[in-house]
């Protein structure tokens, strides 16, 4: 478990690296090397080098499966709203449908039309 923690804070390290390195020179990276050159020595780099692949590797594994896990409960969800939306078409047009039949068959339209031309006249 101290493995996988140190995995994970290795792969943190290498990510916020990469997001700072666009803000580093190329005279600064070469520091920063020379600094964990000094701190580690030249056998333990390989070392180093092969732990943070692991972090990496297990942090895209990680990230994938939450990304997948993601994805299947939205298409849930919005299979969901696009059956609501739509039962709420299809009562829409059942209820305009049915005014509409309701006007045309009581002859309203036409009270409402000699209305309007005794307002005008």
């Amino acid at each position: 478990m101290k493995i996988r923690g140190f995995l994970y804070l290795c792969g943190l390290i290498f990510l916020f690296m990469l997001d700072t390195l666009a803000f580093i020179s190329g005279s600064e990276i070469v520091i920063v090397f020379f600094i964990v050159l000094l701190l580690f020595g030249a056998d333990k780099i390989p070392e180093i080098a092969r732990t943070m692949g692991k972090g990496m590797k297990e942090f895209r594994k990680v990230t994938g499966e939450i990304k997948k896990e993601f994805e299947s409960n939205t298409s849930d969800f919005k299979s969901d709203i696009d059956n609501l939306k739509k039962d709420i078409d299809d009562t829409k047009e059942d209820l305009t449908g049915g005014m509409r039949s309701y006007i045309e068959d009581s002859g309203i339209e036409d009270d409402v039309k000699d209305i309007q031309e005794n307002l005008k006249g």
